[in-house]
C-alpha cells in the first residue's frame, strides 16, 4: 500500500463548473464554522488565507449562522468583502434558498416570490450587486418547475445571479428540472451539491450519473461525513473531538466503529492522516468537480490542499473498498442491483 503526492502542495488545482466555462477551485470553503465555531476575527483570516492559497470558491447558505440568528454567516462575508482588496471579484460564490427564515408561511421553499425576495436579502446581507452560484437548498415538492424557471429567469435577466444550482436533490429531480429548463431555452441546473464519501455512497448510483448525462458539476457536501473519517476514534481518546463528538458522526460511529477503527489503522500503517485519505478518495471520484471543506483552522485547510494532490495506488482503493463497500454491486443502476 503506498500513496504519492503529485505536483506542488501549494499549487491550486481548478475546473469548469460542470458545463460552464467558469473557473473554479477543486477546494470549495464551506463556511459553516464561520463565526461560530471560530471567532470572527479567526473567520476573516481564514478566508484570506484561504483565497490567498488559491481557493476561488466559497459556499453559504441563507440559513448559516441560525446558532445566532438565520443569515448571520452571510453577513460575516458581506463584511469581509466590504474590507476591500478585490475580495469580491476575487471569489465565486455560491450561496442558498429554501429553508425557512422566518415563522412567515411565504418566507421558505422555492416560490417564486420567496426565490426572488430570498435573493434580494442574501445580496443585502452579503453587500455584493451579484451571486454567481444560486443553489437550491432543497426541491420543493409544492412549487412546479415553470414557476421556479420563471423566478430563476428573471434573478439572471437583473443581473443578481450568475448560475443555478442544486442541493440534496435525486437524480430524477435533476432530469425533470433540466428537462423543463431546456423547454424554456435556460442553461438551468450547473451544478449539484451532495453528501458523498466513502461512508455514504447513496449517489453513485443514480445521482451522479445524471448529473454527468446533463454536464453538471458535482459538489459533495460533508466528505469528512461530519469528522468522521478524519480521525475520529484518535481525536476522542485524546479529548480533541470537535465536530466527531456530536452530531451525524457520533451516530454513525455507533454503527461503523469496526470499520472506522480499521480505517484508521490503515491510514496510520501507510503513514497518511485519515482526512487527507478521505479527501483524496472522494476529489478522485467520477463526476467530482470541488470538494466542500469546513477547516476551522489554517492548519485544517493545509490538510485539504494536500489531499488535492495525493494518489491513492490500487491497493489502498481496494482495502477502502473492503471497509466501505458500494452500494449493491457497486456502481450506478439498474447495474447496481439488477443485471
Amino acid at each position: 500500500m503506498t500513496a504519492a503526492h503529485d505536483g506542488d502542495a501549494d499549487t491550486m488545482e481548478y475546473t469548469r463548473l460542470g458545463r460552464t466555462a467558469l473557473q473554479v477551485s477543486r477546494l470549495c470553503l464551506g463556511t459553516l464554522n464561520l463565526g461560530v465555531r471560530t471567532t470572527r476575527e479567526e473567520a476573516f483570516a481564514l478566508m484570506d488565507e484561504a483565497l490567498e492559497r488559491g481557493v476561488n470558491f466559497f459556499d453559504t447558505a441563507d440559513q448559516y449562522g441560525w446558532q445566532e440568528h438565520k443569515g448571520f454567516t452571510e453577513e460575516l462575508i458581506g463584511d469581509w468583502f466590504a474590507q476591500g482588496g478585490g475580495r469580491r471579484e476575487r471569489v465565486v460564490l455560491g450561496t442558498k434558498v429554501f429553508n425557512p427564515m422566518s415563522d412567515l408561511p411565504n418566507d421558505q421553499g422555492l416560490s417564486a416570490r420567496h426565490i426572488i425576495a430570498g435573493c434580494e436579502d442574501s445580496l443585502r446581507r452579503l453587500r455584493t450587486d451579484w451571486i454567481d452560484l444560486y443553489q437550491m437548498h432543497h426541491v420543493d415538492r409544492a412549487a412546479s418547475w415553470e414557476e421556479v424557471w420563471q423566478a430563476m429567469e428573471v434573478l439572471v435577466q437583473q443581473g443578481k445571479i450568475r448560475y443555478v444550482g442544486s442541493s440534496n436533490f435525486a437524480g430524477w429531480h435533476l432530469a425533470a428540472a433540466q428537462e423543463a429548463a431546456n423547454r424554456r431555452h435556460f442553461l438551468g441546473i450547473v451544478s449539484e451539491q451532495c453528501v458523498y464519501n466513502l461512508v455514504t455512497r447513496y449517489v453513485e448510483l443514480e445521482l451522479v450519473p445524471a448529473a454527468q448525462a446533463y454536464g453538471m458539476g458535482i459538489l459533495v457536501w460533508s466528505p469528512l461525513h461530519g469528522g468522521l473519517l478524519g480521525g475520529a476514534l484518535r481525536k476522542l481518546a485524546d479529548g480533541t473531538a470537535v465536530k466527531t463528538a456530536q452530531g451525524r458522526a457520533s451516530v454513525a460511529l455507533e454503527q461503523h466503529r469496526a470499520a472506522v477503527t480499521r480505517y484508521e489503522k490503515l491510514c496510520a500503517e501507510a503513514g497518511l492522516d485519515p482526512a487527507e485519505v478521505a479527501l483524496a478518495w472522494v476529489l478522485n471520484r467520477p463526476g467530482v468537480t470541488s470538494v466542500v471543506v469546513g477547516p476551522r483552522t489554517t492548519a485544517q485547510l493545509d490538510g485539504a490542499r494536500r489531499a488535492l494532490g495525493l494518489r491513492l495506488d490500487e491497493g489502498l482503493l481496494a482495502e477502502l473498498e473492503e471497509l466501505f463497500p458500494p452500494l449493491g454491486n457497486g456502481g450506478p443502476g439498474p447495474e447496481a442491483w439488477a443485471w
